[in-house]
């Protein structure tokens, strides 16, 4: 499945026998699929028809879909005019005007806004509109796709840049640790053995060595930079994937916080601790880009 953004434009325009159809689609981020109709009222019918349409584009955002019919010169792209209703309708308004003692005007085009007034020939009509109506649905679709694959491909080249980074970063801090664990240990050594001195006292090599392994411990940060290297290398393998990735993109950024601050509390070091802070700022931008990946 093919990564895309959230966020995209598509329109199509298609040409009738008896009338120009016009689709738009305009969409934004969201949780969700939020669905937003802007169809002519006699339309409305065929909702659930354009609705699963859509579906099969679109799993997650607020998209708002608009259509607008526009009949050539003499025709009708609506249907026909229920004229037995609607003659009944503005007969019994005449008569509640009249009897309240108001004249009474008909506003003809309000008629428009009344879809049960307007109907086709037969069902058969029905069917074959919505079909004619789908294709220049299915058209904008394909335009709305293009957009957002393209949109999906330059944030996933920034993704990738800034994944490339951090595997930078992290390759310093493995380089790095080992380093600041032995600085660690010549300074509680050196430190003991001052304290020790001044109380004329031998440092105990047993002890010493005990106190070391548990500090060895408290500043291993070689797990988590396991986890953190394979959290990297699946953020891009989501990336190339593109199937659901952007909740899966979040949830793995959400681990890659969880890792590189463990880092950061075990690794007292300004070298390190700068390189964390970078690495955390980079994770916030690659989240601000994931929320508008679907």
């Amino acid at each position: 499945m093919t990564l895309c953004s959230m966020t995209g434009y598509g329109r199509s325009r298609r040409d009738e026998a008896q009338f120009i159809q016009q689709w738009e689609i305009r969409s934004v981020n969201g949780r969700f699929l939020d669905l937003k109709w802007k169809l002519p009222s006699w339309t409305r019918s065929f909702e659930a028809v354009f609705e699963k349409k859509v579906r099969t584009a679109a799993q997650r955002g607020r998209v708002e879909v608009s259509l607008q019919v526009l009949p050539k010169s003499g025709m009708s792209a609506g249907g026909h005019l229920d004229t037995g209703t609607a003659a009944a309708m503005l007969a019994d308004l005449e008569a509640f005007a009249a009897a309240r003692g108001d004249s009474f005007r008909p506003d003809y085009t309000a008629l428009l806004s009344l879809p049960h007034l307007w109907q086709m020939e037969s069902e058969k009509d029905e069917e074959e509109m919505a079909a004619v109506l789908e294709q220049g649905l299915s058209e904008a679709l394909e335009d709305w796709q293009r957009a957002r694959i393209s949109e999906a491909r330059a944030l996933s080249r920034d993704i990738e840049q800034r994944i490339s980074q951090m595997t930078e970063w992290v390759k310093k801090i493995e380089v790095r640790a080992p380093v600041i664990k032995e600085e660690r240990f010549a300074l509680v050594r050196e430190r003991l053995e001052e304290a020790l001195k001044s109380l004329n006292k031998e440092l105990d090599e047993g002890r010493y060595l005990q106190e070391i392994v548990i500090m060895a411990d408290k500043l291993d940060v070689s797990e988590e930079l396991t986890r953190l290297r394979a959290h990297l290398e699946r953020l891009g393998e989501l990336l190339r994937d593109g199937s659901d990735a952007g909740r899966k993109l979040d949830f793995t950024l959400q681990e890659c916080f969880r890792e590189i601050n463990t880092c950061g509390n075990k690794i007292q070091d300004v070298a390190v601790s700068r390189m964390v802070v970078d690495f955390k700022n980079e994770l916030e931008k690659c989240r601000e880009q994931v929320q508008n990946l679907e």
